[in-house]
């Protein structure tokens, strides 16, 4: 799908996901099947999702970390597929720098940091030299889909 200017303000506009249709469209001047359309081909596509977020440090018990990847292997994109599908994991990239592959995990009291490595991590353990864990003490303008 061509990204133009229109579908870039839909985005926009779409920042408070719960904005109807019709105001979107009322403010942009454009029609409300216009912009049903394009959301529903921008959904269609995977480029955009409509979810709820929520901040980490306001749920109580539970806690955001970022955990450096750097890997034995040159097959970046098969081992953050594969990473990307383990408890706790909100967003895998891979990266330029110190690590491969940067993951962005969500932990509660139940399944904390122990548990994403031993049962988690443990189970793709191949190919990964080492990890680096960041605990996320305050975010500004950080919040995740809840995916425990």
């Amino acid at each position: 799908m061509k990204i133009d200017e229109n579908t870039i303000a839909v985005i926009k506009h779409l920042k408070d996901g719960r904005r109807s249709f019709r105001e979107i469209a009322e403010e942009l001047s454009l029609s409300e099947n216009t912009v049903r359309a394009r959301v529903g081909k921008l959904r269609e596509e995977g480029i955009l999702d409509i979810c709820g977020l929520v901040d980490p440090a306001a749920v109580p018990g539970h806690t955001l970390v970022i955990v450096g990847v750097k890997l034995q292997t040159m097959e970046l994109v098969k081992k953050g597929e594969e990473l990307s599908r383990l408890r706790g994991v909100v967003s895998v990239g891979v990266v330029t720098g110190r690590y491969d592959l940067i993951l962005t995990v969500l932990l509660s009291e139940e399944f904390g940091l122990l548990e994403f490595y031993t049962e988690e991590m443990a189970r793709c353990s191949d190919d990964v030299q080492s990890t680096e864990t960041c605990v996320v003490y305050k975010g500004f303008n950080l919040k995740v889909p809840y995916v425990l």
